[in-house]
């Protein structure tokens, strides 16, 4: 265990070689966390403050920190394999590839591998353009897809902006979430190769699509000719009650996209799951997109660990279990703070938290954290606090992460509303 002297010079060294604004901008926030040992569903800050995680990274961690089969997995296969030769047929990629195809909704054949999500995302819209001869990509406003190039021009331009990535106007077109006359009206020109969507927008605080919008959306595009993306990366992996987000909403896309859980928190390692019209260039030039670490066969044989234990019938029984008995709880805490914590937003194990303040979930942050919690606003609403349980949870950690949730709550509630000069950003 490093001591606090230890710490500052590590938060020293961030501030000085790494990330400056983000590294100060913890500390205005009142998170001084710079993690040290992790275990489970437990961080270890390097002073020993010990978190809950409910965030998992956007779902990197699902199976928890170091899960001891993942690990075991990845072990045994340093015994034999590195991370491989892109150009080349693999074993392991061919083996995480079919069991991808089996595992996706019904229509997807190929897999195109990443080494991270804004990569597969930039994979998926350029098989959508080719397979389309359209450029137009239409996606949701206060999305988020990634930071790489054309990732990064179809979310907010919160994250385009800074770095002249917003793209034409005409070429990248976002429309409002649950919002059908809209969509109907960017797909109606017969000129966009896709629309890309997370199932239920994270970065947005997580708003649940209406009953039948996903569908109609799904035959939209069929119906004029442009392809449906479905960016599984923080809604898939079982974090629904089912292996996808989409399964639950009965929407076959003609792409999927999957990234952060799929490497169990321990080897990077993402996919584009495409349908033979999308995947149409892989017959005809196979070079034309590669990715030197893309299905690296380390990562590839940890990600078969991973849906593995992901399609076991006793993870998902564990996942509805705890989607469950956090609901409960957690409307048992809401009626406690009727002014201030207002509303679940739910599906499976994705939670977003409302509070009735501009900025109350930063308020929230910050009082879990001190109460052994940790759990993100939402960057684009932060009323709302992404509230991400694990696929693992057991009963006892449920409990007790429900209790640190009553005290933090309350505690944010006063700070929100009794003392306004709270310094947040």
């Amino acid at each position: 265990m490093c001591d606090n002297r230890d710490k500052k010079e590590i938060l020293s060294k961030s501030m000085l070689w790494w990330n400056p604004a983000r590294t100060e901008s913890w500390q205005q926030l009142g998170i001084n966390l710079v993690i040290d040992r992790r275990e489970g569903y437990y961080l270890y800050d390097m002073d020993g403050h010990r978190l809950i995680d409910a965030h998992l990274n956007g779902g990197t961690y699902n199976l928890g920190h170091r899960n001891p089969e993942v690990v075991a997995a990845l072990k045994e296969g340093l015994e034999h394999y590195d991370i491989g030769n892109h150009h080349f047929p693999s074993i392991v990629r061919a083996q995480l590839a079919e069991e991808l195809a089996r595992a996706t909704p019904e229509g997807l054949r190929y897999s195109i591998f990443g080494s991270g999500g804004g990569e597969a995302v930039d994979t998926a819209l350029k098989c959508a353009r080719n397979a389309t001869s359209r450029k137009k990509v239409i996606s949701i406003q206060g999305c988020y897809h990634g930071h790489t190039g054309l990732a990064v021009a179809t979310g907010d331009k919160r994250f385009s902006r800074p770095f002249l990535s917003n793209g034409d106007e005409q070429e990248f077109v976002q429309v409002p979430f649950n919002d059908l006359e809209a969509m109907e009206a960017a797909l109606a020109q017969c000129d966009a190769a896709c629309v890309i969507m997370e199932t239920i927008p994270a970065t947005y605080g997580f708003p649940i699509p209406r009953e039948g919008y996903l569908q109609q959306v799904r035959e939209m595009c069929s119906k004029y000719g442009s392809l449906y993306i479905a960016d599984e990366v923080q809604t898939g992996l079982m974090r629904t009650g089912e292996l996808w987000g989409v399964d639950t909403y009965g929407v076959k896309p003609d792409i999927l996209v999957t990234a952060k859980g799929l490497s169990g928190g321990i080897y990077p390692i993402t996919a584009a799951v495409v349908s033979e019209k999308a995947g149409q260039w892989l017959l005809d030039n196979g070079s034309a997109h590669m990715s030197t670490f893309g299905g690296s066969e380390l990562g590839c044989i940890v990600a078969l660990k991973v849906l593995e234990i992901c399609q076991r019938p006793e993870t998902r029984e564990n996942v509805l279990f705890v989607a469950g008995y956090l609901s409960q709880g957690l409307e048992r805490i809401k009626a406690l703070y009727p002014d201030f914590f207002v509303g679940i937003r739910q599906k499976g194990v994705i939670m977003g938290l409302e509070f009735k303040h501009p900025e109350g979930a930063k308020y929230v942050m910050r009082s879990l954290y001190d109460n052994g919690v940790w759990a993100i606003y939402s960057m684009l609403d932060p009323r709302v606090l992404q509230f991400k349980a694990g696929l693992l949870y057991s009963p006892e950690l449920c409990d007790d992460l429900l209790t640190r949730m009553e005290a933090g709550i309350g505690q944010a509630q006063k700070q929100a509303f009794e003392t306004p000069k709270y310094c947040l950003l």
